[in-house]
């Protein structure tokens, strides 16, 4: 095609680009307060702010007509009772809560942003809101030299995104995923800006394609969008953190997981028959490298037709599934949206009879196709849609399985436009839009139908859903994967600020696939991305039927032990990371973080992509070149310990530092607290040797939070966990530890644990609960400068 030909930069093609009028708002005409609400009518438009709470504030601007309050499928939370002190002058009006002020300039119409001290979060000085002559909304935003931004869900590039034009547009992209990739798999139109160490954030609740612009002007930066209003949250910080927790009260936080859902998953398109499947899993056994789920891709249908088996590769899923689980494999099974076009087919048939499938507005079907050929697809902004499409699923549950994998859900078609018509009407239970502002939520809410199917069929079971395509909010649903990458090391460095800017958005739960998709991996790629796997969240490794396979063992003994210890290493960190997934789901703050969610004042660590940390405390720097055994790690404030070998190392500092192929650099801050498990073949393997290993500084204190319950239900939201606090106060030559139980409800499977406190000598004064530790008790052991103490879980 031409386009895709040096055709592309003929000069030509620029020439003929008709100009895009802009249109401001123009000055302020009337302003009415109506119920902590404030309606302001302009020159060119309609405008309405809302207080969600105090430090979280709406504006919604119309060009046409009366502003409309529907939100898209992605908020949650309404508004809370806020009281607002209005000051009403002759050039501006002044709003205030106890923690946001706006400014609202009349002639003409500008909002400035302020926090309650009066510094300016943003400001909208020459430019302000308005729309094009293409009907497009927009708004720009001062941008100070200090401003540094984040978010923007799944992007391709470095970390800080100033300096990039970015679009929200779901696409299946098989082409690499590289920083001209512009738009990904996910949609989410929200970001923060880190200004002198301080925060404040915007959500852009528009679900037409949108684009963020903070490129083309260095003084302003711009979103809009190609139809609807001009719909935004402004989220008051002060931290990154704070932002986080705003932004994700609005649109929610991620379910804590079933613990099965954490460990290592097995994929590749595509297992292809029964046999194959017990073959990859008897080596994972016979090997004891431990396995959590095998995923099944499109070659166990019929047909590529959903909720079926191939009954000729598969003609005993049932036993399949019930044989795996007993070894603690879980059977993940892909679900695309593509329903095929055959009368014959139970499934196309019901969506027939009872209107699920999407429409012209004339009634004709929308068919497109897609891996089984002409296809219809679920219309999932109808609730009954929703509500059918999840009941299909027991097909599946009844058979065991617990986890569902959703492709294809952009949705993805194959023509030119890689997608929907766009005038495809989509019902919307009684409110039609067109495909075009529907689009971006329709991964978003198939991910709503399946995960809500799944809780009310698994009886009590959490599920585990895997999606390609989202918007904001689906988090609440779904974990993620970056979709179709390659067997690139580029591949490997990218996919970590694109996880960092995912969980900047709410979503906590994500990783790449391990190895990458397509091309060929090789041995030592392979090793290094098995490493940063076990620590991403999201942990699975997939790949394309025309490449090279790569399981652990793909690449012969040398690797293959390298690997093993990778994954082995992941389930000794698992209890660490549930009790991090535990935190995300209450707080919505990421287990994966740039150093700058932690160290938002540390000019080195603005754009640094190439490292991250577990939590607050521990600090992972991979190695993402071939042939390569040393790097720089930059450590930020502190002592730094090196985790394989107790060194420690002083912070503020850029260190070069060796890694043979086995070593992963991994450093733990001083002054705080890990927690660790038992390798196990899974983690239906209860646990057996849970250690707390505290990492003293000369002065300081540290809390540190253990949490466990049964991995599976949902008892824990009845109370049924067990979680203790750890608080640690440390001196020059003392350690004061205080151990506080918040909840024994439940009984973890061990019934005892050890505390290991390390770079300990034998003078040190350590008490416990106010009791003084001496070696000369039976459960303390002081071995190589640790000291090791057995204690009761009660």
């Amino acid at each position: 095609m031409l386009e895709d030909s040096s055709f592309a930069i003929h000069p030509s093609t620029n020439g003929n680009k008709k100009a895009t009028s802009l249109y401001d708002i123009g000055s302020q005409l009337s302003f009415q307060e109506n119920n902590n609400s404030f309606d302001i009518h302009c020159e060119a438009g309609f405008v309405k702010v809302i207080f969600y709470r105090e430090d979280i504030v709406r504006i919604v601007m119309n060009p046409t007509e009366n502003v409309s309050l529907k939100t898209s499928a992605a908020v949650i939370k309404g508004p809370e009772d806020v009281t607002i002190h209005v000051q009403d002058s002759e050039c501006e009006i002044m709003l205030s809560s106890n923690k946001l002020v706006l400014k609202l300039n009349k002639s003409p119409f500008r909002i400035t942003a302020m926090d309650i001290d009066g510094s300016t979060l943003v400001n909208e000085t020459v430019k302000g809101m308005g729309h094009t002559s293409t009907n497009e909304v927009i708004c720009f935003k001062e941008m100070l030299e200090q401003d540094h931004f984040y978010g923007f869900g799944e992007k391709t590039g470095f970390l800080n995104k100033r300096g990039e034009k970015m679009t929200m547009w779901n696409s299946d992209v098989f082409a690499p995923h590289n920083p001209e990739t512009d738009s990904l798999y996910q949609s989410i139109p929200f970001f923060m800006t880190i200004r002198d160490g301080n925060a404040h954030g915007i959500f852009f609740d528009n679900t037409f394609k949108t684009t963020f612009d903070l490129k083309s002007d260095p003084n302003f930066y711009s979103f809009k969008a190609e139809g609807g209003q001009l719909d935004y949250y402004l989220f008051a910080g002060p931290t990154p953190k704070d932002v986080l927790e705003q932004y994700t009260t609005l649109t929610g936080r991620m379910p804590l997981p079933p613990k099965w859902a954490l460990g290592y998953h097995q994929s590749k398109y595509s297992y292809q028959s029964e046999s194959e499947v017990k073959a990859i899993a008897e080596s994972f056994l016979t090997k004891e490298i431990p396995l959590d789920a095998i995923f099944l891709d499109i070659h166990y249908m019929d047909e590529y037709r959903v909720f079926t088996f191939d009954k000729n590769a598969f003609p005993n899923p049932r036993q399949l599934i019930a044989f795996l689980k007993e070894s603690g494999i879980h059977v993940v099974p892909i679900v695309d949206p593509g329903v095929k076009k055959d009368p014959a087919y139970k499934i196309y048939r019901e969506g027939i009879l009872q209107n699920h499938f999407c429409k012209y507005i004339e009634g004709d079907l929308y068919f497109g196709e897609v891996w089984p050929g002409i296809s219809a697809f679920p219309d999932f902004s109808n609730s009954e849609t929703q509500q059918w499409w999840g009941k299909q699923h027991q097909f599946y549950t009844e058979q065991g399985i617990e986890g569902i994998w959703n492709d294809m859900n952009e949705p993805a078609v194959f023509n030119e436009s890689k997608t929907m018509d766009f005038d495809v009407m989509h019902d919307n239970d009684g409110d039609p839009k067109t495909h075009r502002e529907f689009h971006n939520i329709y991964g978003l809410l198939m991910g709503k139908a399946t995960y809500e199917g799944l809780q009310t069929q698994l009886s009590g079971k959490r599920p585990f859903l895997l999606t390609r395509a989202g918007y904001a909010g689906i988090q609440r649903y779904a974990a993620v994967w970056t979709g179709d990458n390659r067997s690139f090391w580029e591949h490997l460095q990218l996919s970590l600020p694109m996880c960092m800017n995912l969980g900047l958005s709410g979503v906590a739960f994500c990783g790449p696939d391990v190895g990458g998709f397509a091309h060929d991996c090789t041995g030592e790629l392979l090793t290094r991305w098995t490493q940063v796997g076990a620590f991403t969240p999201y942990f699975r490794n997939h790949n394309a039927l025309d490449s090279v396979r790569q399981e652990p063992w793909a690449f012969g003994e040398k690797y293959e032990k390298i690997i093993k210890k990778y994954i082995q290493l992941r389930y000794k960190w698992l209890p660490h990371l549930y009790s991090l997934f535990a935190e995300t789901s209450k707080t919505g703050i990421p287990v994966m973080r740039p150093l700058v969610l932690e160290y938002p004042n540390d000019q080195h660590v603005i754009n640094l992509s190439d490292q991250f940390l577990i939590g607050d405390n521990v600090l992972v720097a991979p190695i993402m070149q071939p042939d390569t055994y040393y790097r720089v790690v930059y450590l930020p404030d502190g002592k730094w310990v090196n985790y394989w070998t107790d060194e420690v190392a002083t912070g503020n500092n850029h260190i070069l530092v060796h890694a043979d192929l086995e070593t992963l650099p991994v450093y733990i801050k001083r002054g705080s607290c890990i927690l660790q498990g038992s390798v196990k073949q899974s983690t239906k393997t209860k646990e057996t040797d849970l250690q707390l290993h505290v990492y003293p500084v000369s002065s300081g204190e540290t809390t540190y939070t253990i949490y466990d319950d049964d991995g599976q239900s949902y008892d824990y939201q009845n109370g049924e966990f067990w979680e203790q606090k750890i608080h640690c106060q440390f001196h020059a030559e003392a350690i004061d530890i205080t151990i506080q139980n918040v909840s024994a409800m439940y009984k973890p499977s061990y019934q005892q644990w050890k505390l290991i406190i390390h770079h300990t000598k034998n003078d040190m004064n350590i008490t416990v609960n106010g009791v003084h530790i001496s070696t000369e008790q039976e459960n303390v052991v002081l071995e190589n400068e640790l000291l090791i103490i057995t204690l009761n879980i009660d």
